[in-house]
């Protein structure tokens, strides 16, 4: 098949491009004049279709032609709160629409997160029937994008995926805190027990290429993860582990203590134009203490395993950091 893929350039996007080409699918990535196409350029049967997810005329010409459309592209931090509403919620629209004109797609998968539905109240892994409460304005774009997309499930097959946090090798916004470890400091928020899921780039990847490759019923979400339950210390530990020594500075953060550096970051994000991660919104987010899900839909329908989990991956990321002269 020909998929088109946004977000190629990205960090997840990268694994799923390399896992199409792998299985011998052309790839044609939507991609911004000054994309990053080091991982694309390495791969076969590649084609580049100059464009943007909120530029709509880019996308006649982007979606003729293929069989199938993978939909990474988005942003996690913005300078307003309404650029994720802009990007994520309109940009999917513009897409779906681009290949509701098209037709005739085998499947059009959309990559949300567990942000669009949010937290679990108690600690219980969220289902995929969850009534959504996302807690965030990233959240919400993502859960407005996601409907977006169901929408269109009766007129082409359409399949969404949510997974919790991602990480692995070619991150940039999980180094930071390898990067805080490395230099002997460990912060945690509150106690450190609070709970995750994770899931590695390389078996997200796996999931949204299985869904592309799937013939089952449109409009199902699945969330992926990997398997396993942590808490922020226990990950925390995993790191240290992987870089082979151990923090000497460990302390807690309160919530209050976050939110004023998120007031400050935020503050300057509006001075400078520039989009920060450390916002209000975000504290908001990081004052949960469940962000767990079950992707066991994903392994029953997709027939998509989980190869990696947490202690293996961060020693790999490591690996790659270190190659890379990230760390």
């Amino acid at each position: 098949m020909k998929v088109l893929l946004t977000g190629g350039s990205g960090f997840l996007g990268s694994y799923v491009a390399e896992q199409l080409a792998a299985e011998g699918h052309v790839v044609r990535a939507l991609v911004r004049p000054r994309s990053d196409k080091g991982v694309l350029g390495r791969l076969p049967r590649i084609e580049y279709a100059p464009g943007a997810i909120e530029n709509r005329e880019s996308l006649v010409p982007a979606v003729d032609g293929v069989d199938a459309i993978v939909h990474v592209a988005g942003i996690v931090k913005a300078r307003k709160p309404s650029d994720f509403f802009e990007v994520n919620t309109q940009g999917t629209r513009n897409l779906i629409d681009a290949a509701l004109a098209r037709g005739g797609l085998k499947r059009f998968v959309y990559v949300s997160s567990l942000a669009a539905v949010g937290p679990s109240a108690d600690g219980t892994p969220v289902q995929e029937n969850a009534e959504p409460r996302p807690v965030t304005q990233y959240g919400r774009s993502k859960l407005e994008a996601e409907r977006v997309v169901l929408a269109a499930a009766d007129r082409m097959p359409v399949t969404v995926i949510r997974p919790p946090m991602i990480y692995g090798p070619r991150d940039r916004e999980t180094l930071a805190f390898f990067t805080s470890v490395k230099n002997r400091v460990l912060p945690m928020i509150g106690s450190g027990e609070n709970t995750l899921s994770v899931v590695y780039a390389a078996d997200c990847a796996g999931a949204i290429v299985r869904a592309v490759d799937s013939d089952g019923p449109s409009g199902r979400t699945y969330f992926v993860d990997d398997g396993a339950v942590y808490t922020q210390r226990a990950l925390a530990e995993e790191v240290e582990r992987a870089l082979g020594r151990r923090a000497w500075i460990r302390f807690a953060l309160p919530l209050p203590v976050v939110k004023v550096a998120a007031a400050a970051t935020q503050a300057w994000a509006a001075v400078s134009g520039t989009a920060q991660m450390l916002t209000l919104d975000k504290a908001n987010e990081l004052a949960q203490r469940h962000w767990v899900c079950s992707g066991e839909g994903a392994r029953r329908d997709l027939g998509w395993k989980p190869k990696v989990q947490w202690g293996q991956g961060v020693e790999e990321a490591v690996k790659w950091y270190r190659a890379q002269g990230w760390l």
